[in-house]
């Protein structure tokens, strides 16, 4: 089991909403799962021909369970101008996913 502690998320990110925001929540996360994020299955992968050239830095967190890091660590593979950063963190974020946006961010700021 991944403890709050050891991933440093925020306890509650989502459920400390009022009831009017968890619903609108609940509403959008629904629609885009029904329509797949209005991808085909592995469309990202099948046309990363179209990123290549195209530099980037892909953040994830290894204990975020609602999106895989192997589907990350496949698009890194196959984009060769993205690096993948893994950091300890759930899908809510972390001191160090911040500190690693930033950085990331700061690659790029003279482009």
């Amino acid at each position: 089991m991944i403890s709050h502690e050891w991933v440093g998320g925020r306890t509650g990110q989502f459920s400390a909403g009022t009831d009017e925001e968890l619903i609108t929540l609940a509403r959008l996360c629904a629609h885009y799962y029904r329509h797949h994020a209005w991808l085909e299955d592995d469309q990202l992968l099948r046309d990363i021909h179209l990123l290549h050239g195209i530099p980037a830095v892909l953040i994830h967190g290894r204990a975020d369970l609602s999106a895989p890091l192997r589907k990350a660590w496949q698009l890194a593979q196959a984009w060769p101008d993205a690096e993948l950063v893994v950091i300890d963190a759930g899908h809510t974020g972390s001191p160090s996913m911040g500190t690693a946006v930033l950085e990331a961010i700061a690659r790029f700021e003279d482009r």
